[in-house]
């Protein structure tokens, strides 16, 4: 099924896709860093940890969980706010599925959390005690 039998059709294809998409996101990443301090402690979290991983690590396996750790809790985090713009722009009413939506969102940076922690604690003890 082609694009136009879609609904939809692409503006830019090819690099100039490229370029927008990533021109968008670096929006996104900069709206994240002024908006929501969490988001600005997990990147110096992360300026300090994924140079550190290259001090921790022993093998290029460790290197790469180590710093896909620190990627992923920025990724949830983004993902998490955003989750937080759309329930805010919904309106400032409470609502049960708007709580559970933020609250759900909120969770998956922590279990991201948790699992870097484990990893991390997991490549210190097996390197280094």
């Amino acid at each position: 099924m082609s694009e136009s039998e879609k609904g939809f059709t692409a503006k830019n294809t090819g690099f100039k896709r490229f370029y927008y998409a990533s021109k968008y996101s670096w929006q996104g990443i900069k709206a994240a860093y002024a908006q929501e301090p969490a988001f600005r402690y997990e990147i110096w979290a992360s300026a300090v940890l994924i140079p550190l991983s290259f001090v921790v690590a022993q093998s290029p396996m460790q290197l790469a969980a180590l710093i896909c750790t620190c990627l992923l809790v920025l990724a949830f985090e983004l993902v998490n706010s955003a989750i937080e713009a759309v329930v805010d722009r919904a309106g400032t009413e409470f609502h049960e599925l708007a709580g559970l939506a933020k609250d759900l969102g909120s969770a998956v940076v922590m279990v991201a959390l948790i699992m870097g922690a484990l990893i991390w604690g997991a490549v210190i003890w097996e390197n280094y005690l």
